[in-house]
């Protein structure tokens, strides 16, 4: 009884020193690395096959194939890696994490511990003492990392030593499918309740190594535990954007796809496995074996998967479609109409109008709202920004020889109007940001003249609108006047109050930044509708050119717009 209790103990202190090891490996590798992690996902990947090379060695540094999934999410979200681009950094973060098992197998069995593992902690522990908040530091934290991973690996290896020696290991082998799953699902489990495959290869590694199981139990295990870092990535997932859910569905649905073809061919890549051992003349030691098994079987499953990597980014474009997604889409901009200069302009002053209806409805949420920024605000932020982009990807891929003097200003109209647009929509959510800092007063006449001034800016917005039969240019103008009548009026008031300590300074100061932002939007919208309300004049005239010239080329081009908007 005392021996078993001694032998879990073991056990769960290897364990633990193992996944304190693999925190301190990743964590101080990342803080050292500082931005070098994100420039390297950010430059190497402008190919899968590169991304492939990159997730594979960087995984393989920090010992961690979490850090690069999220790493890589982040960069998808902000959208410098593209879907198609992310998925190679999966695929050779996979490949990367199976050096852990490669750690475990050639060092971990065969270093003296004593005479190596404990200087490399007394190293780095020297280093991350004297180095302070330095790179240096962090690099001390990562090899006194190393040192632990591999005594964690020693206190594994004693424990299911005796472990061997008090149970009856007899018949302890895979038989039939029964046993395969059985065993697959046993590394599944371990690696879903550990979060972490890097400690449930090394269990699974030092128990084959010390006896406690057969080969090809082993091998079925390694192949659960390749599959259990899909639960990570899941959880991880819980709540989060849809690009960030298609990454996670890419790494799940190549570990299950590996996971399966593993599965189902294991005694033919175990027979390859020790045919390419001996040919090797390498040493017949489980942990080895069971090493390359692990490497093998990754790398099988991305030859088998990268064909398919188009078909598989555009599967998951078709997945976790967000609202603000589909209203990012442009409606009016595609091929067709970038043959035609008339045609382009027409069609970016219609886009324009929808990224100015999103903006204004923006700005008036912010007006009105009294607490944090709603999460309508938000999304219509990411739909604006979405659409100007494809705006200037539009503009972008217009054939120069194309341009005539006129329709390069007409461009510059365009490409002015979405800056203001785009400025208007940052200082929306700004504003709305702000409101929870911003703290009431309970000075009524305050009160009116912030509500006054804010109703200003409200009418203003709505009137500053093209697409109204009674829009006027010179109305909005003159309403903007009137806005800053009220801005000068409530300032007067605040500065007026602050200097007689009727509010606090502080808040003072709060409510006339937040009123100095909320008098850019009417700004920045005025300039806005005077650029596109000349863009809709040109489309105009054009539209009554082309009536009162039937069968022109012009009119031809009309007729191929309404169709295409149809």
């Amino acid at each position: 009884m005392q021996q078993s209790l001694i032998i879990i103990g073991m056990l769960a202190g290897g364990l633990g020193l193992f996944m304190l090891a693999v925190s301190m490996i990743t964590d101080g590798l990342k803080s050292a690395a500082g931005h070098a992690l994100r420039h390297l996902l950010g430059r190497w990947t402008r190919s899968p096959a590169r991304g492939i090379l990159t997730g594979l060695t960087i995984t393989a540094i920090v010992q961690s194939s979490s850090a690069v999934t999220v790493a890589t999410i982040g960069f998808v979200n902000a959208g410098l890696i593209s879907m198609h681009k992310s998925l190679g950094i999966i695929y050779g973060a996979n490949i990367g994490t199976t050096m852990t098992g490669w750690l475990v197998a050639i060092i971990g069995f065969k270093i003296n511990v004593e005479a190596f593992a404990l200087p490399m902690i007394g190293a780095g522990m020297l280093l991350r003492l004297a180095g302070g908040d330095s790179r240096r530091a962090h690099l001390g934290v990562a090899l006194a990392g190393f040192g632990l991973f591999f005594i964690g690996i020693d206190v594994l290896k004693e424990a299911f030593d005796g472990l061997a020696e008090t149970i009856d290991l007899g018949g302890y082998d895979v038989q039939g499918i029964a046993g395969v799953l059985m065993y697959a699902g046993i590394g599944f489990l371990m690696t879903v309740l550990t979060q972490s495959s890097s400690a449930a290869i090394a269990i699974t590694l030092t128990a084959a190594t010390g006896g406690l199981m057969g080969l090809e139990a082993a091998a079925a295990m390694v192949v659960g535990t390749n599959v259990g870092t899909t639960s990570t990535a899941a959880l991880a997932v819980i709540g989060a954007t849809a690009n960030a859910k298609r990454v996670a569905a890419a790494h799940i649905i190549f570990n299950l796809v590996t996971g399966a073809v593993a599965l189902s061919s294991l005694p033919l890549l175990f027979w390859l496995v020790q045919h390419a051992e001996k040919s090797m003349g390498m040493e017949i030691i489980p942990a080895v074996t069971l090493a390359m098994f692990h490497t093998v079987f990754n790398i099988l499953g991305v030859l088998i998967i990268f064909p398919f990597n188009k078909y598989l980014a555009r599967f998951l474009d078709r997945r976790f479609v967000t609202q603000e997604e589909i209203e990012g889409r442009p409606r009016f901009l595609d091929k067709t109409v970038a043959v035609s200069p008339v045609l382009a302009v027409n069609a970016l002053a219609l886009e324009l109008s929808r990224i100015t209806t999103v903006v204004r409805r923006m700005a008036l949420e912010a007006l009105s709202s009294e607490f944090d920024p709603s999460v309508r605000i938000r999304r219509d932020y990411i739909v604006a920004r979405k659409l100007s982009g494809e705006v200037a990807k539009f503009i972008s891929h217009l054939e120069r020889g194309m341009l005539t003097e006129e329709v390069s200003e007409q461009l510059t109209k365009v490409l002015r109007t979405d800056q203001h647009l785009l400025a208007c929509a940052d200082q929306a959510l700004e504003i709305a940001r702000m409101q929870a800092d911003v703290k009431e007063v309970s000075d009524e006449k305050i009160n009116d003249g912030i509500s006054h001034y804010r109703a200003e800016v409200a009418s203003l917005l709505t009137m500053a609108n093209p697409e109204q039969e009674d829009f006027s240019f010179s109305c909005c103008e003159a309403q903007l006047d009137q806005v800053q009548s009220a801005y000068d009026a409530i300032k007067a008031e605040l500065l007026q109050a602050g200097a007689e300590l009727r509010i606090p300074i502080p808040v003072m100061i709060d409510i006339l930044e937040q009123n100095s932002r909320i008098r850019r939007i009417p700004r920045q919208m005025v300039k806005a509708m005077h650029h596109l309300s000349e863009l809709s004049m040109i489309t105009d005239m054009r539209e009554i050119e082309s009536d009162s010239e039937p069968g022109s080329d012009t009119e031809v081009e009309a007729v191929s717009l309404e169709e295409s908007q149809s």
